[in-house]
Order: structure tokens, then C-alpha cells, then sequence
């Protein structure tokens, strides 16, 4: 296809949700998809394939949940607003507040609901462990100070009786042993009110599916949970770990430009738009057929490095923002215009993070089928850049 274009291949896809799927089976713990990782709608008949929920952040997502997933969606935010908040209740199955300020604002609205819907809407708050394996600051959500959930100090000692479950999330990436690892902080805390709850929401950054992953650890801590708390329905809502490895963002050299010792190959895609992660996280994607070296400093001093061969490049953007680069790749041999370059594991974030800066191209959504016939999903236009001003 024409790049710039992502392109999922199913098969692997599916791997991921096999794997998901037999942890939840053999644990007894429910996994969802999490929307803020993957929300690529129009693969959604292949998830329901392996899983039964999904989980939303805003109201659009509640929507795409419910409309599009075709179940209500366990919800969280950081605020609801009074013109939200019904939307939000027709569409979801769960409701966690981020804040005890935030249920006493919406307690009565969720009775209401309850009270007439034929859905009924299970509330929760989301707890604080003031614990998390995440070194990088920015997704950390138990950092000193943090905006997310409710510190176990400032709970009351009787839950009110609507409160049914809790939301913890504090991972990122993360492995079974730092599963391990939080549980212990969360008992520590929260011990008093857990036997007394229908369901605990341990969040998502559960990475499962990456090659050593210990999924034998975690389905066994997830068993010894539930028999330590045999009230608890226990849930899980990683969104990584159902795209992790599945496709590929696959873009072409449009020109190579020299600054002294340094070769950038501009690429018909962006950093800051189509991979913001890149620069947020931050790191270097693997580009396949290349391998990455060290940055290739100009320095004017005794310390100077040698010049890099004419096959090390550095990525560059097509945008105009001038931190749109990546540092730098070595290839087999000298690039050359037109060339295509494949960027690996681009479909989880990346593709939810996406941006239309500059206006530049949207790259295209496909999916490579088990039979290995390509379907474009989605093809981007100036309509839909220009729409977003309306």
C-alpha cells in the first residue's frame, strides 16, 4: 500500500487475544480492552471473538463502547460534568469516580438512573495505592501530589452502601512481579474495605503478552487474589497487551538532508504527530533492517566522535516542529529517496495519539488478514482535517 499507512496483521493480533483470553479463562479474572491503547472500531468483530467488555475514559469512548463494541462500558475519568454524566450512564455498566467530591456530585443521578434503567450502573471509586513501578514521571499516577484516586486516609471507615467496587491503576508496561508487588501495597491500605466490595478493577499496564512475560506468576497471584477476597469479581484492563507487536507503521524517505556530520532522512511521516509517543515516553522504535547507535553529537573539542558512515541516518519528521526527529540508525547500505521504511510495533497509542499538526498527511489504517490480502480500513482526506475547524 501507499504509505504512510498502518497496517495491523491479524494474525498476530489474535495470538494476543488467545493469549489474553486463556489467562482470563484459567484465572477467573475478566480482561478489557482498554480504548485509550486501541480503539480501531472496525476490528472489534475479531475482539468479541476472545473478549466481552471494553472501558472508556470520556463520553465518546462510552459511546464507541457501547455502539460499535455492542456492551456497556466499565467508565472512568478524572471528572464527569452534569452535561456528561447521563450520556454516561446509558452507555456504561460500571462508573468509577475518581474523587469522593465527584460521587457526592453524582450519587443521586446514578439512583435515579438505577432506579428506571433496565441496565443498572455498578459505582466505584478509584483508590490511590501511593505505590507505582513507573519510573517515568509523566505516566505515573502515584506520584507525590497526583490528581488520580483517593488516598486510603481519607476514605471513610463504612463505604457508603452504592459504592461496589474499586479502581486501582498504577502500571504502565508493567510485569507480573510489579502485580505482585502493588497487591501488597493495595492490602496494606485498603484491607478494611475489600471484603466488603463486589468487584476491584486493578487497571491496565499489564503486559502479558510480551516475550518473557511471566503469565504463570500472574495467573496465580490473580487465583491467590480471588481466594483471599472470594467477593471480588476481579478485572483487568490493560490496552498494550492486545496490540503489542501487531503491526507496523510503514513510511518512505523524501529527501536526505546533511548538517555536517549528521544525515537526516525526512520521512513522509511525523514523530510528533502520528508517533507522539516517540517524544512523550520517550523512545526509539525499532526500524526493521536498521539498528540503532549512539547519537552523533557535533562537538568541536578534543572529544570530537568520528564521522558516521554514509549508511547512519537520523529520522526526521515532515512537520515543521523542530524536535521532530529521532536519533540514529545504521542500515545495510545508503538510503535512497522513495525508499520505504518500516517502523515496528506502531498500532498500540500510536494510533489513538494520532494528530493532524500542520496539517500534514493522516497516514491510512489497514489490516493484513490471515490470508494475507491487505483491507484498507481507513483512508484520511483534507475533509477531515478541515472539519475539525468546523
Amino acid at each position: 500500500m501507499k504509505t504512510p499507512v498502518y497496517i495491523l496483521d491479524e494474525r498476530l493480533l489474535r495470538g494476543n487475544l488467545s493469549l489474553i483470553k486463556d489467562v482470563s479463562d484459567r484465572s477467573g479474572a475478566e480482561i478489557i480492552l482498554a480504548f485509550k491503547a486501541f480503539a480501531l472500531w472496525k476490528t472489534f468483530p475479531i475482539f468479541r471473538e476472545y473478549i466481552n467488555h471494553t472501558t472508556a475514559s470520556s463520553p465518546h469512548e462510552a459511546r464507541l463502547a457501547f455502539e460499535e463494541f455492542g456492551s456497556p462500558a466499565h467508565t472512568y475519568s478524572p471528572a464527569y460534568t452534569e452535561e456528561d454524566f447521563p450520556l454516561l450512564l446509558s452507555c456504561s455498566s460500571h462508573i468509577t469516580f475518581n474523587s469522593l467530591s465527584q460521587y457526592e456530585r453524582f450519587r443521586c443521578m446514578a439512583a435515579e438512573h438505577n432506579a428506571h434503567a433496565q441496565q443498572r450502573v455498578s459505582l466505584g471509586l478509584r483508590v490511590n495505592p501511593e505505590h507505582s513501578p513507573i519510573e517515568t514521571a509523566i505516566y505515573n499516577p502515584c506520584a507525590s501530589g497526583s490528581r488520580f484516586g483517593v488516598l486510603a486516609d481519607d476514605l471513610p471507615s463504612t463505604l457508603p452502601d452504592d459504592i461496589e467496587g474499586f479502581h486501582c491503576h498504577c502500571h504502565c508496561e508493567s510485569s507480573a512481579e510489579d502485580l505482585c508487588d502493588t497487591l501488597r501495597h493495595l492490602e496494606q491500605r485498603f484491607a478494611t474495605w475489600l471484603p466488603k466490595l463486589k468487584w476491584l478493577n486493578l487497571g491496565g499496564g499489564h503486559l502479558m503478552t510480551r516475550k518473557g512475560y511471566n503469565t504463570e506468576l500472574l495467573i496465580n497471584t490473580l487465583l491467590a487474589l480471588r481466594k483471599r477476597y472470594p467477593n471480588l469479581h476481579v478485572i483487568l484492563e490493560p490496552g498494550s497487551a492486545f496490540a503489542w507487536q501487531t503491526g507496523t507503521l510503514e513510511a518512505s524517505v523524501v529527501d536526505i538532508v546533511s548538517n555536517h556530520t549528521t544525515q537526516t532522512a525526512i520521512l513522509d511521516v511525523s514523530f510528533t504527530c502520528h508517533m507522539p509517543d516517540c517524544l512523550e515516553m520517550p523512545y526509539k522504535p525499532t526500524v526493521r533492517g536498521a539498528h540503532i547507535v549512539d547519537d552523533i553529537l557535533e562537538r568541536t573539542d578534543e572529544t570530537a566522535v568520528a564521522a558516521p558512515n554514509d549508511r547512519t541516518y537520523r529520522l526526521g519528521g515532515n512537520s515543521c516542529l523542530s524536535g521532530d526527529f529521532m536519533g540514529m540508525w545504521e542500515f545495510p547500505k545508503p538510503l535512497t529517496i522513495g525508499q520505504r521504511i518500516i517502523l515496528e510495533d506502531m498500532i498500540h497509542y500510536t494510533t489513538v495519539k494520532t494528530n493532524m499538526f500542520n496539517g500534514i498527511q493522516h497516514p491510512a489504517i489497514a489490516i493484513r488478514h490471515l490470508d494475507g490480502t491487505e483491507e484498507l480500513l481507513r483512508q484520511y482526506r483534507y475533509e477531515d482535517y478541515r472539519d475539525r475547524m468546523d
